[in-house]
């Protein structure tokens, strides 16, 4: 069995529609990504891709997309990554987070998070997923580097 997320997006993510409701449904159940207002275009184990519009809600004073912005992005690309790729045994959370600010992003963004092959550890185990986000013109402006921790699920 996959996860709810996984689930969710393969039973409605096939038309524009069903992507924005899922994207609803996911920023339901994790309020704080809805600042962002993310579309979630792509989720399959291995990889997810987010997409945020070009809105004054996520600028900074400059204009162009706020950094935390950015990193909202990639924190949700790569969780909703990880949770579609590991076992229904295993669980997530962020450890840390890496970034790096390529060029000024302006406009609509799409961030793509890839994880690699996981082995999973009684104790428990990091994984480093990475995340780019592009331009509109399919230029990167930010990367982010997300060590997850991955652990068993407690037993009640």
């Amino acid at each position: 069995m996959s996860s709810q997320a996984l689930n969710l997006f393969r039973r409605h993510g096939r038309s524009a529609w069903g992507r924005w409701l899922v994207s609803r449904a996911i920023c339901w159940r994790a309020p704080y990504f809805a600042s962002i207002a993310p579309t979630i275009e792509v989720l399959e184990p291995w990889r997810c891709v987010v997409r945020i519009r070009d809105r004054r809600r996520v600028h900074n004073h400059i204009g162009t997309v706020h950094a935390i912005a950015l990193c909202n992005m990639a924190e949700l690309a790569g969780g909703l990554a990880t949770d579609a790729t590991i076992p229904d045994a295993m669980r997530w959370i962020p450890k840390g987070m890496s970034v790096r600010y390529l060029k000024k992003a302006k406009g609509p963004m799409t961030a793509t998070a890839r994880v690699p092959a996981i082995a999973a550890a009684a104790s428990g185990s990091e994984v480093h997923v990475t995340v780019e986000v592009q331009d509109a013109g399919g230029e990167a402006v930010f990367d982010a580097d997300i060590t997850m921790w991955i652990s068993p699920r407690k037993t009640q």
